[in-house]
């Protein structure tokens, strides 16, 4: 039983389609396999897109796959040259040849094939002249809105975390590299782990301050991180980084880490002294530490 698609962000839409390709596998005793792309399609066939960010990489997406249950994920290269290659000859010559699929089960609004001919009404057809049975997953939607990736990621990008990772199905963020800073939050008494996503196409959240949760060496930890340019200190330099509430005396330069954003909680803001600014992290502190209820 097969599913094909991008998957960016494999929200509750997505993760509808795998369940239920999952699902029928299992209901026949053959295989679950999902057919993937990277880059992403609109990297190549849109010019205008090829800095398009993504919401989930590829390592993550194979992880969170793998914990949905399915058995085999194959990640096509997209390049140019496949993108020419039509509707059928990619389920003739790629699709069926190598999996010879049952079942195949497919999102609503899902196209594929040179000039994205292979369409849900182009799969009924040849669903209907061979001997594949064929599922269209309609829509998952929220308040009336169809939950899709570029509603999310607009999400992101504006700052509506809580939005997103409701609609995502699970709490946004990504894998990162401890680098080294300035030092600055020592001085401040909180110190930080500065980062950078190791994905480089990574989806940013809006600047600003966010209650956080990181998983260091296998421990899940609590804090609030930062992303900005430190106005007080006019620096000028994009940073982010991460205060842990219980991880303060241990080095993570040069350590891999997850970051989560579960809650925005203010702009990034430019403060009178340093003093003022420490105050409003012991204001900002201690009203992370009050949501922590709603996520243990």
């Amino acid at each position: 039983v097969l599913t094909i698609g991008s998957f960016d962000g494999l929200h509750r839409g997505h993760q509808d389609i795998v369940n239920r390709t999952v699902h029928t596998a299992k209901g026949k005793q053959v295989p679950s396999v999902v057919v993937t792309f990277d880059p992403h399609p609109r990297h190549i066939l849109n010019h205008e897109e090829s800095k398009l960010p993504i919401i989930l990489s590829l390592e993550n997406k194979l992880t969170m796959l793998e914990n949905l249950g399915v058995n085999e994920t194959l990640v096509i290269p997209f390049t140019s040259e496949f993108s020419k290659i039509s509707a059928s000859d990619f389920l003739e010559g790629i699709i069926e040849k190598i999996f010879r699929p049952k079942d195949l089960v497919i999102g609503y609004d899902h196209h594929f094939g040179h000039d994205r001919s292979g369409s849900p009404e182009f799969l009924r057809e040849y669903a209907e002249n061979s001997d594949i049975n064929l599922e269209i997953v309609e829509a998952v939607s929220d308040e009336g809105s169809v939950i899709s990736s570029s509603r999310i990621r607009e999400q992101i990008y504006y700052g509506y975390i809580r939005r997103a990772n409701f609609e995502l199905g699970w709490i946004y963020g990504f894998n990162a590299l401890v680098v080294k800073g300035s030092g600055r939050g020592h001085d401040l008494s909180f110190p930080t782990a500065n980062f950078i996503p190791l994905d480089s196409e990574q989806l940013l959240p809006k600047v600003g301050v966010y209650f956080s949760r990181g998983r260091v060496d296998g421990k899940q930890l609590y804090g609030m991180c930062n992303l900005g340019l430190r106005p007080t200190f006019d620096e000028g330099k994009f940073v982010m980084e991460v205060h842990f509430f219980d991880f303060q005396d241990i080095n993570l330069y040069s350590q891999n880490i997850r970051i989560e954003f579960l809650e925005r909680i203010r702009d990034e803001k430019k403060f009178e002294s340093k003093n003022d600014l420490i105050s409003q992290l012991t204001k900002d502190k201690k009203h992370c530490l009050g949501l922590l209820d709603k996520y243990f």
